[in-house]
């Protein structure tokens, strides 16, 4: 069973995930984030980043769709969002999208390439999702702890906290900006 704190905070990211504010989540919106997060790097059609982020959103709506939409209607329901993620915190057998997907985010967020995210590039990564710069910068302090950089590892264990932690002081939980999800 979903605790409440948990379903808030899939349910926040739900409603980041749903681009056309539908009040569901279907290709169209995995469509609508590749362009919106090309647009905004500065990528080409024919740029190999421009290629490989609409085959990784392909794959992620394609693995989440197998994964969450229950009544194979083309949509993933907020109810059939919190059901996957509940079905996934007990067992690894759909976790490796989630790993992809994790890696996609990761190399989105590192805006300076150097294989980590400091504070400038998840400030600048946040501020396109439309956090504030004070919130973006208090949620990388809480998600850093301590460090000035999080490496790929660090970031796959706050991934993980995010989505599957009940845990109100998991430090994943900051993972989309956000620190309560009232």
């Amino acid at each position: 069973m979903v605790s409440d704190f948990r379903r808030k905070k899939l349910l926040h990211m739900y409603k980041f995930l749903d681009k056309d504010g539908s009040g569901t989540i279907d290709k169209k919106d995995f469509q609508l984030a590749a362009e919106s997060m090309t647009k905004q790097r500065g990528w080409k059609e024919g740029d190999a980043l421009y290629k490989e982020s609409l085959d990784m959103t392909d794959l992620v709506w394609n693995a989440l769709q197998k994964a969450g939409d229950a009544n194979n209607d083309g949509e993933v329901s907020a109810d059939e969002w919190v059901t996957m993620w509940d079905t996934i915190s007990k067992s690894a057998a759909d976790r490796e999208w989630l790993s992809q997907y994790c890696k996609f985010i990761f190399k989105m967020q590192d805006f300076n390439n150097d294989g980590f995210i400091d504070s400038d590039d998840y400030v600048a990564a946040r501020s396109i999702a439309g956090t504030s710069k004070e919130d973006a910068v208090a949620a990388f302090q809480k998600l850093a702890q301590g460090k000035s950089k999080i490496s790929l590892t660090d970031f796959q264990k706050l991934w993980d906290e995010y989505f599957l932690s009940e845990d109100p002081n998991a430090p994943g939980n900051f993972i989309a900006g956000k620190s309560s999800f009232d």
